[in-house]
């Protein structure tokens, strides 16, 4: 298969290239740091030589960066995965946040999924098969205090995944909410909080390799998964 996953040089994204390269898939991966996507790409490589791991760096906040990234990801091959895994956290109060933050937020966490699924999906339909993956957060489902517009443009994802599904449902292509509570990544280090005491990122890259794998048959829509403990 033809993996493509934004935001991919850590965190989550990162365990999600891991899990698929085990399964000797074509990884196609990019991120904006392209220091910490090369270190990434290469070990990924090294680690599973029987996969195929392919990079390039862009900002998906930026369209043209979309563009540039999709047409790099369609002249490697048909997609069969697609990833929308690109995000950013900025905690705030609708009321007293920066000008400017929700705009920003919208740009990375929803614009840079929709954007992009719109360049890749054809080729999907066109085939009659593939996956969408889009990253949402528990956010997307529970507002809390400090969420701010972090939380609005996650409730955004998780919408825009609704009306994806029901569009691309009868041509063969699938599409998934992940909606995830805490997952310890670079962001918890030095929280204080314990890595036992929330979500391990493999767990999330296990269930989506699964999915992946899934008859044509099935599709699961939505899927939460929040720490045993309940959320933080």
């Amino acid at each position: 298969m033809n993996v493509i996953i934004t935001g991919a040089s850590k965190g989550i994204g990162k365990a999600i290239a891991e899990t698929f390269a085990s399964k000797g898939h074509t990884l196609l991966l990019c991120a904006r740091n392209i220091a910490t996507l090369e270190e990434t790409a290469k070990a990924i490589q090294l680690r599973y030589p029987q996969a195929s791991v392919k990079y390039m760096q862009a900002d998906l906040a930026d369209y043209q960066q979309v563009k540039a990234f999709s047409n790099w990801c369609l002249n490697v091959g048909t997609p069969d995965v697609l990833v929308n895994n690109t995000g950013q956290y900025l905690p705030g109060s609708v009321l007293t946040e920066p000008d400017g933050t929700l705009q920003n937020l919208l740009n990375i966490n929803l614009m840079s999924a929709y954007h992009l699924t719109r360049l890749i999906a054809p080729k999907m339909i066109e085939q009659k098969k593939g996956h969408i993956f889009n990253i949402c957060s528990i956010a997307s489902v529970q507002a809390y205090t400090n969420g701010g517009a972090y939380s609005i443009s996650k409730f955004a994802l998780l919408g825009f995944s609704k009306n994806l599904r029901e569009e691309l449902k009868s041509y063969g292509v699938k599409v998934t909410a992940v909606i995830p509570g805490a997952v310890y990544t670079d962001s918890w280090v030095g929280s204080g909080v314990s890595p036992e005491r929330i979500m391990e990122a493999n767990d999330l890259a296990s269930m989506i390799e699964c999915m992946a794998n899934l008859s044509p048959q099935a599709c699961v829509e939505e899927i939460v998964v929040r720490p045993q403990l309940g959320d933080l």
